[in-house]
């Protein structure tokens, strides 16, 4: 079983910027790929930022080009730089994880999410 843990959400100004952070751990062949979504009050869920073992990478249009995701392979972790920040960016922000077992099964993991609110 493969848990992830988030962290790195807070308040921020509109402009600013944050580093969310997501670590998994427990028992797994191999991460695959590790993403971000993010659900904002009364809206969806809805990706953000994919990222493939490889270092392959895929962003929502409205995040291109201000959000940079990043992985460490060696330490199962992914990473969300997160730049000139908007009001609209406030949402609770969770991790993502596709993985495969020793049982060579393919399974998928969320983490608990993290709170980012932008305002000033």
């Amino acid at each position: 079983q493969v848990q992830l843990v988030e962290s790195g959400g807070e308040l921020v100004q509109p402009g600013g910027s944050l580093r969310l952070s997501c670590a998994a751990s427990g028992r797994f062949l191999i991460i695959n790929t590790m993403a971000w979504y993010r659900q904002a009050p009364g809206k969806q869920r809805d990706m953000v930022a994919t990222i493939s073992r490889g270092g392959s990478t895929n962003y929502a249009d409205s995040v291109k080009g201000r959000f940079t995701v990043s992985r460490d392979n060696a330490k199962n972790t992914v990473y969300l730089q997160m730049n000139n920040l908007k009001p609209e960016d406030t949402a609770v922000y969770y991790c993502n994880a596709r993985y495969r077992t020793w049982a060579l099964e393919d399974l998928e993991v969320w983490g608990q999410g993290t709170l980012v609110t932008v305002s000033s």
